[in-house]
């Protein structure tokens, strides 16, 4: 498991918004769809910016749990 990667879920109709936010915070990390009818999401950051990663993804006002890092990936 890569300590860096922050995975969450989230409803598939908000991938694109999420995936706008994180683009406007650049250098943050690269959001990645994993699972697209689960709506389980990934973002590759680093071991420095991951804690602002989740801090960011949690400050949006929709739906998101963060997961544990999925096996395969």
């Amino acid at each position: 498991m890569n300590e860096s990667y922050v995975y969450f879920k989230i409803s598939p109709t908000q991938t694109n918004y999420v995936n706008r936010i994180l683009e406007g915070y650049e250098y943050l990390g690269v959001m990645t769809t994993v699972d697209r009818e689960a709506g389980i999401c990934m973002v590759r950051s680093t071991v420095d910016t991951a804690p602002l990663v989740r801090q960011v993804l949690g400050s949006l006002a929709i739906d998101l749990t963060f997961l544990e890092a999925q096996p395969g990936v």
